[in-house]
């Protein structure tokens, strides 16, 4: 009797995550999931597209595998995505990893504490142009860890941790 009572109700909680999942134009999400949302890059060879296909033109190639991104909008199959520099491009969706990173992109390197907090103990250094694993973010602070480091550093220092949308989703793809 157990199973029988839990199918609907995982039926819908799926239907109630997917109906807050919307486009910026407020329709659902192809994917069900919310947009803007964070992802990073599997490979250092990305090809970013001006359109969600293959017949759009190659505007430039991603070298950083890890590199964080942020989703804007997407189809079925294609994610735009905005980058460190606010740079918006269409991506095939299987070159991108639900693996969470943050990336320095400050020219100073930035500090990892022991515990979400500015005076606790310093635990490491984000070097600039960095990339480092991301576990959570909350209260303005995200929890990383980079081999046997653990530790938090502040959300605002670094890319791949803002709550809200970094580029807006109808910026034409191919402008730096």
């Amino acid at each position: 009797m157990r199973r029988v009572l839990v199918l609907p109700v995982v039926i819908l909680t799926g239907l109630a995550l997917s109906a807050t999942a919307t486009l910026p134009d407020g329709r659902p999400t192809p994917t069900g999931l919310p947009v803007p949302r964070w992802l990073s890059l599997k490979s250092d060879e990305v090809r970013a597209r001006a359109g969600p296909g293959l017949d759009y033109r190659i505007l430039w190639e991603y070298r950083a595998a890890r590199l964080p991104v942020q989703v804007v909008a997407e189809t079925r199959e294609w994610r735009k995505i905005c980058d460190p520099e606010g740079a918006v491009a269409w991506v095939h969706r299987s070159v991108v990893s639900s693996r969470r990173t943050a990336f320095n992109p400050a020219g100073a390197p930035a500090p990892v504490h022991a515990r979400p907090d500015d005076a606790s103990r310093l635990a490491a250094r984000l070097s600039p142009r960095s990339l480092i694993a991301v576990d959570d973010c909350e209260d303005g602070w995200c929890r990383v860890r980079d081999g046997r480091l653990r530790g938090w550093i502040e959300a605002r220092r670094v890319w791949g941790a803002a709550e809200t949308a970094r580029c807006d989703a109808l910026s034409r793809p191919g402008v730096r």
